[in-house]
């Protein structure tokens, strides 16, 4: 599933968008709309201003939900 890079937005990330947040830090939505917060991954910002994101992201939500596991690689979402 194909990324998109945003602008911070005033409201949230759209599922599958990632962008730098006002603190410097990268952030991205999942495609199952769980926010995670990259400040610990190693951010690859490639030419077309696509992101890799390493070690892989995983997002453990607080309400009981599912978690998602998976790699941002030159902006494509790909869940494990």
């Amino acid at each position: 599933m194909r990324g998109k890079r945003v602008a911070w937005p005033e409201g949230l990330l759209a599922p599958c968008e990632y962008a730098k947040g006002p603190d410097g830090a990268w952030y991205a939505m999942t495609p199952t709309g769980h926010l995670a917060n990259l400040a610990r991954h190693e951010i690859t910002e490639h030419e077309d201003g696509t992101l890799t994101v390493s070690p892989s992201i995983l997002v453990t939500p607080g309400d009981g939900s599912e978690p998602w596991h998976g790699y941002l690689t030159r902006g494509v979402w790909n869940g494990v």
